[in-house]
């Protein structure tokens, strides 16, 4: 066991962690939004609507805050006047992007925005400037959006829905510089202006717009964008994946990887600090005042897809590995919460770095998913400074921290700690000091995600292998928990006074 120091001050308000750094993403991808969220009225599995139940039901319990839709790359081809009216008559169009499948438009604006109210989440939609028209997205915000006299108001009600939706976030265009147009930054930039002006506020339907942000680390797109058009909009995105291998050579296996893959993997989620860092300090030269928020809305781990499935459907398995990227960067959006203000993980179900995968009707929760759950309780707390003094994770001539933590506070006063160890081989001695407590801890409760193996998984034979479960090795003396953290873990304490 390493030994490590973690210092949470109790009493230090760094402000509210967004609710929203825990949203999602659904796109129109493989067997996301059809077979994963969508079935139909008319499926034999159980659904409300057309949306199956078990999803629905598993989603509403991490209490997911807000979701992405209908892209990523599928937004910039998208039109979204043919998924609106009858579903028989809608026009069905080939899914260029993501295998070549035929997109009936069954799942359109009515079908999603009643998702959301299912799930009790926020909609944010990602308009089309790569292929479409200034005209058709303003068009598209006043269906929604509009409360009166207007000819899209008026189809809005043809097609059953008399009252506007309330739609608070809105995207002007996705990855811009690549599948949404191979733009330049200066270019885009004009283009966010022209279209931004017609993403309209009708009524009291107010509007925060997310103009499509730097690819990774390209840090002269944040610094265009931002001189250019800083001052009209209300987020700025930012994109960036995990993957061990190489893009196009092969990214690496889910399943099957060696503990440098381990390693590289974790060193690769650590990266999205630095990128937070150097992209955030561009913005604060031209907006000091952090009213622009940094809008992750595309993360999370992306690896070969599983052998035997359709290589542009991205279905991939989830591991305790992708519990741990999952664990390590919502403790990076957290510590950053006075500049992040929304991520968006990539994707809800069947796609990448999914909450579930569903396989008829059979379906099971993934690892990210647990961490969710058990992260929750971070959404609108207030995030509390952390100090960490701790060991090295050591592979080759190369190093990590062996430990990485976030802490809150919540509204009851309960003191959440959320603990990652990256080390798959070696448990960690944590010392967590809580200071600034006006009184003493009265009670700390754990809960540990971990497994036996690093490429532990669930799958439709064996939904339970990784789980997690409580977890009481730890000791408490004079607002000092001494907690025994195993290899490979991701962990929660509360503390209550």
């Amino acid at each position: 066991m390493t030994k490590n120091t973690i210092i949470v001050n109790t009493d230090i308000d760094k402000g509210k962690i967004n609710k929203n750094i825990y949203g999602h993403f659904a796109e129109h991808l493989g067997r996301c939004i059809y077979e994963g969220l969508w079935v139909g009225e008319d499926s034999p599995i159980p659904n409300t609507n057309g949306i199956r139940n078990d999803v629905l039901e598993a989603l509403k319990e991490i209490q997911i805050p807000l979701l992405r839709w209908p892209g990523g790359c599928f937004a910039d081809e998208y039109h979204w006047k043919d998924g609106v009216g009858p579903r028989e008559s809608r026009k069905r169009m080939v899914n260029t992007h993501w295998g070549g499948v035929v997109e009936n438009n069954h799942f359109g604006t009515h079908e999603f925005m009643m998702l959301c109210e299912l799930l009790g989440a926020e909609p944010y939609i990602c308009g089309n400037v790569g292929s479409g028209t200034v005209q058709e997205m303003s068009e598209w915000v006043e269906y929604m959006t509009f409360n009166g006299e207007s000819p899209m108001a008026n189809w809005r009600a043809e097609n059953g829905k008399e009252e506007p939706w309330k739609l608070k976030y809105f995207g002007v265009g996705n990855e811009n510089w690549g599948c949404g147009g191979n733009m330049r930054p200066e270019y885009y930039a004009d283009l966010y202006r022209r279209f931004q002006t017609y993403v309209r506020n009708y009524g009291d339907n107010k509007i925060y717009k997310i103009a499509g942000g730097a690819n990774i680390d390209d840090y002269n797109w944040t610094e265009v964008l931002m001189r250019e058009a800083g001052k009209m909009m209300d987020g700025l995105s930012l994109h960036y994946y995990t993957i061990p291998g190489d893009f196009w050579l092969g990214k690496g296996s889910a399943t099957d990887f060696t503990t440098d893959e381990w390693f590289i993997t974790m060193k690769k989620s650590l990266f999205m600090e630095e990128l937070i860092e150097k992209h955030g300090t561009i913005m604060d030269r031209f907006d000091p005042e952090k009213r622009v928020g940094m809008i992750i809305d595309e993360w999370g781990t992306w690896f070969d897809v599983e052998p035997g499935t359709n290589p542009g459907f991205l279905y991939q398995q989830n591991t305790i590995r992708d519990a741990l990227v999952a664990g390590l960067h919502l403790n990076i959006f957290n510590n950053h919460a006075d500049r992040v203000q929304m991520t968006n993980i990539a994707q809800t179900v069947n796609v990448l770095q999914s909450m579930i995968l569903t396989e008829g009707d059979k379906m099971i929760k993934t690892p990210t998913y647990h961490v969710f759950n058990m992260y929750k309780v971070h959404q609108d707390a207030t995030l509390l400074p952390t100090d960490a003094n701790v060991a090295s994770y050591e592979n080759n001539d190369d190093k990590l921290p062996a430990v990485q933590a976030s802490a809150s506070k919540a509204a009851n006063g309960d003191v959440n700690i959320t603990l990652c160890n990256l080390d798959y081989n070696t448990g960690s001695t944590v010392n967590v000091e809580l200071r600034g407590l006006t009184n003493g801890v009265a009670n700390v409760k754990g809960t540990v995600l971990t497994a036996t193996s690093m490429n532990a998984h669930n799958d439709f034979e064996n939904p339970d292998v990784v789980k997690p479960v409580e977890f009481t090795n730890f000791t408490i003396e004079n607002n000092v928990l001494t907690v025994e953290m195993p290899p490979m873990s991701v962990l929660l304490l509360t503390a209550a006074q």
